[in-house]
């Protein structure tokens, strides 16, 4: 049986990520990518997300969580695939 041509990803982001804009970066990129989901600052200073879109697209929003914000440091992903949910835009909750 293949697998669904849209995927979900929970994500944990762990570095100096709190403080820097890195959600708003975060909803900014996957937006561009066509990427759905949400994401928020957990007390422990790690960002927690939920991705989810093409594979492709995800590959690229993971790259840019990575690197791609000029002032947050990423130490670490965490990266869990679970089942897509059908959202439609990428939120910032609390």
């Amino acid at each position: 049986m293949d697998k669904p041509l849209t995927r979900r990803w929970h994500v944990t982001v762990r570095g100096r990520v709190q403080g820097v804009g890195y959600r708003w970066f975060v909803r900014e990129q996957a937006s561009q990518l066509g990427v759905a989901g949400w994401v928020r600052n957990h007390k422990d200073g790690t960002v927690e997300l939920e991705a989810e879109g093409n594979p492709e697209a995800l590959r690229r929003l993971m790259e840019m969580l990575r690197g791609g914000h000029p002032y947050a440091r990423v130490d670490g992903l965490k990266t869990e695939e679970i089942a897509p949910r059908g959202e439609k835009s990428f939120e910032i909750v609390r």
